[in-house]
C-alpha cells in the first residue's frame, strides 16, 4: 500500500481497535458475562466502528492541531 494511505489506514485500525474495546466494556457492563456475550459484543461493535472510522478521519486533524498548540517545541528545533 502506498505511504499516502497511511493516515487513512491508521484511522481504520485505531477506530476498529478503540470501538472494539469500548463496545466490549459497555456490553459487559450492560449484559454481564452471559453465554451470548460474544454475539452481543459483535452486534454492538460493528455499528460502532462504522461511526468511529469516519469520526476519526474528521477529528484527527483538529486533534493534531490542538496537541501541537499544547506541546512545547524544544528550543533546539526552533530557529
Amino acid at each position: 500500500m502506498p505511504p499516502r494511505f497511511a493516515p487513512v489506514l491508521f484511522g481504520f485500525v485505531l477506530s476498529g481497535l478503540m470501538s472494539l474495546i469500548v463496545s466490549g466494556v459497555a456490553t459487559l457492563r450492560n449484559a454481564g458475562p452471559v453465554e451470548e456475550f460474544a454475539s452481543l459484543w459483535f452486534a454492538a461493535w460493528l455499528p460502532s466502528w462504522f461511526i468511529a472510522f469516519p469520526t476519526v478521519l474528521v477529528v484527527a486533524p483538529f486533534a493534531r492541531r490542538l496537541v501541537g498548540r499544547l506541546v512545547k517545541t524544544p528550543a533546539a528545533l526552533v530557529r
